[in-house]
């Protein structure tokens, strides 16, 4: 697919890759990009990626919290600590798959975009092809 060259000066597919790892790549090509519709649909796919991942760890940092508490009440009361640490472990779990998938969706998106494929990543690719081709 020839995905023709950028308003940033790059090739479209150099600049729709870099604006998955770098975040202010795909700002810049958002804002500046007026007719190559595949650097701005990936340019608003990673947008969308970077801010689900916040609030996704938000939530996480949340749902940490209330487990930590829970967990201090259940060492309280029970005497052990033995809940606190499970709970801790579990949290850590959560936050390492997160974190994990962040990171895999980034470089799975990047080297896909580079190769000039215009794919959909789940939920949000369909809400950035919609606002891409307006």
């Amino acid at each position: 697919m020839d995905t023709g060259k950028s308003s940033i000066g790059l090739d479209g597919n150099l600049a729709a890759a870099l604006g998955y790892p770098i975040g202010i790549i795909a700002i810049i090509c958002l804002i500046m990009e007026k007719e190559n519709r595949f650097v701005k649909f990936h340019a608003l796919q990673s947008i969308l990626l970077h801010v689900g991942f916040i609030v996704v760890a938000i939530a996480v940092w949340i749902i940490g919290i209330v487990l930590l508490v829970a967990g201090a009440a259940a060492s309280a009361a029970s005497g052990s600590g033995a809940a606190g640490g499970i709970i801790g472990m579990l949290f850590g779990l959560i936050w390492l798959v997160v974190i994990l998938c962040y990171i895999g969706g980034l470089i799975f998106a990047a080297v896909k975009s580079y190769g000039g494929a215009y794919f959909k990543l789940p939920v949000i690719g369909n809400i950035a092809d919609k606002f891409a081709n307006k």
